[in-house]
């Protein structure tokens, strides 16, 4: 257990770091690392890790090394700059309980650069809160592991068992960043993931199928339209057909206990349409992304039956796409949902850190998105714990993360890794 003199040391090293931790959020937040352009920001994580004094390991995602093993997503894109960051602090004469602190350095696309209020790489505080897209989701939470260690040296200490610090690509659309680490090797005795989350405890979370439905239509001036065949129309019934596959899976969720009391836990999104060549024209091809969540337990590949037997079943209602049937193709997330379990000694840990600088429980909920804490849980043997600050408008317009919960937040991580891995003083 940490002593009161300790907490209140580590507190107040937070509290003195704090503005340098907001800023240098702000500097990551400025990197607009979208898929394929992580590169540069990593070069700036590998760099501060350095700065630190730790081991940095910086190393190409390599397809080859991980397409065999479980929890594998398909890709479908190119991974010449899909590099991932990983720093390490090696404990002189190890004694306590080792650590990997995991965040994702790849955000999602802005959508209109119009629809913000101000430009989405161009962070700023106003109030109580930090805005620009990945700010909450989640380059806060990456950087305040780097802060977290920093604390912990302010205010004189070292961890006595090693700690990793690990940035990461793909978490948004395959995980297929964090895989590698694993593949790579590193294990520690827990993970903790600092997702954005209001301040709570992630238990359980739900997987995650990406897939495109192709739809062909034939072609006629748009004057004999009803000659021809619009693969846009037949595109809406497809999607009129998965809804009703969202549905029947919303009412199984009482087979499910961590979701039975979650409203609508399981959300198809359907993502993005393309199609038609000519406004004049009855288009003849159609395109659509779907993303639907599944729940822990719940077999991929039955889940991915479901999904083409649906799509059959609602083609054979229409007179043309019984004939010329939709194509589906998965690529991106073929995730599995995760329950953290086996995990009493961490989460007490962590539930005692959190009641030292909030004053109340932790509280824990059942996630209705993904992480990449499934890889450490069911393939690594590592508990995963997912614990964040509060963020709003994630994946949206004018993107935040709250200040204060993030301060808190970098609190309650500085001392689970004090009470986790051990201090000593430093030297």
């Amino acid at each position: 257990m940490v002593t009161i003199k300790t907490i209140e040391a580590l507190n107040a090293a937070v509290d003195a770091g704090f503005d340098a931790q907001v800023a240098l959020t702000a500097d990551v937040v400025r990197f607009p690392s979208t898929r394929g352009n992580e590169h540069t920001a990593q070069d700036f994580m590998a760099n501060q890790m350095r700065r630190r004094g730790l081991s940095v390991d910086r190393f190409l995602v390599d397809l080859d090394e991980i397409r065999h093993l479980p929890g594998f997503s398909p890709v479908h894109v190119n991974y010449e700059n899909a590099w991932n960051v990983v720093g390490t602090y090696r404990a002189e004469a190890p004694k306590g309980r080792s650590l990997i602190l995991n965040g994702h350095i790849d955000v999602v696309p802005t959508g209109p650069l119009d629809m913000w209020t101000t430009p989405p790489f161009e962070p700023r505080v106003e109030g109580d809160w930090l805005y620009g897209r990945g700010g909450g989701d989640m380059k806060a939470g990456q950087v305040a592991c780097l802060a977290a260690l920093d604390a912990i040296g302010r205010a004189g200490f070292k961890p006595t068992a090693d700690v990793i610090v690990q940035s990461v690509v793909e978490e948004e659309c395959t995980g297929n960043g964090a895989l590698a680490c694993l593949a790579r090797g590193y294990r520690a005795d827990a993970v903790l993931i600092p997702e954005p989350l209001h301040d709570c405890l992630i238990r359980a979370q739900l997987g995650v199928i990406w897939f495109e439905v192709a739809v062909r239509g034939v072609p006629v001036h748009a004057s004999d339209a009803t000659t021809g065949a619009n693969a846009i129309d037949a595109a809406y019934l497809v999607m009129q057909g998965l809804r009703g596959l969202e549905a029947r899976w919303n009412e199984r969720k009482a087979d499910y206990p961590h979701y039975d009391h979650v409203d609508h836990p399981i959300n198809l999104n359907v993502g993005r349409i393309e199609g038609g060549d000519w406004a004049s024209s009855v288009p003849a091809w159609c395109r659509f992304e779907v993303r639907v969540a599944i729940y822990p337990e719940q077999s991929i590949p039955a889940a991915k039956r479901e999904i083409e037997e649906t799509i059959l079943e609602t083609a054979r209602g229409s007179a043309f796409l019984r004939n010329s049937p939709p194509e589906v193709t998965y690529h991106g997330f073929e995730a599995e949902g995760y329950v953290l379990s086996d995990a009493e000694e961490p989460v007490g840990v962590l539930a005692e850190a959190h009641r030292a600088v909030f004053g109340s429980d932790l509280e824990e909920v059942s996630s209705t998105a993904t992480t990449d804490a499934r890889f450490f849980g069911l393939y690594g043997g590592m508990p995963a714990l997912v614990y964040g600050p509060v963020a709003d408008s994630i994946h949206g317009f004018d993107e935040r993360v709250n200040l204060t919960s993030l301060r808190k937040v970098t609190k309650a991580m500085t001392l689970f890794i004090a009470d986790w891995c051990g201090l000593d003083p430093a030297t």
